[in-house]
């Protein structure tokens, strides 16, 4: 045991905790974080996605003491109340099913737009391609990112669903 310290939505926490303990269970169980998700344990899903250094990064599989740089959950992306354009866009599109797999789509689309801003259908497909959604909303999901970069670049958003080519 030893104590980390980590910065996480802007806080800062001090634990006494095992080094290799993986991210998402500090998140989760220490510090009540409910966005990042246990899916499978092995960073492939994307469930437990969080952002470090602007990389959608895999929490179930990072380990605690090799977080230098702050951690962005999705209870981190509102500010003043407000939603970020792209949680905003997940309901404009209604791209929830079953919700599970939404914290890993919203933080990867989140990451995707800060270094593309303007990402085209096939940016998309690719940033978001180890993500996966077992309901299949990836229509959705790509119209969301569209609305939100659009929302981001201050355009106003359409008043219709978006069409993916």
């Amino acid at each position: 045991m030893s104590n980390i310290t980590l910065k996480v939505n802007g806080k800062t926490h001090t634990l006494n905790i095992d080094p290799s303990t993986p991210l998402l269970y500090i998140l989760r169980n220490d510090l009540s974080l409910q966005g990042p998700r246990f899916g499978c344990g092995l960073g492939q899903c994307g469930a437990c996605t969080v952002i470090i250094n602007g990389v959608a990064t895999r929490s179930c599989v990072t380990p605690t003491s090799s977080v230098k740089s702050e951690i962005t959950t999705l209870e981190g992306l509102s500010k003043e109340g407000r939603l970020h354009p792209v949680q905003q866009a997940w309901i404009d599109e209604q791209v929830p099913q079953c919700g599970f797999c939404q914290n890993g789509q919203i933080m990867t689309a989140k990451a995707l737009l800060d270094k593309k801003p303007h990402p085209t259908d096939a940016e998309i497909r690719e940033g978001m391609a180890r993500t996966l959604c077992r309901c299949m909303t990836y229509y959705r999901i790509q119209a969301a990112i569209k609305r939100a970069a659009r929302a981001i670049a201050g355009i106003r958003p359409a008043s219709e669903k978006e069409v993916v080519a």
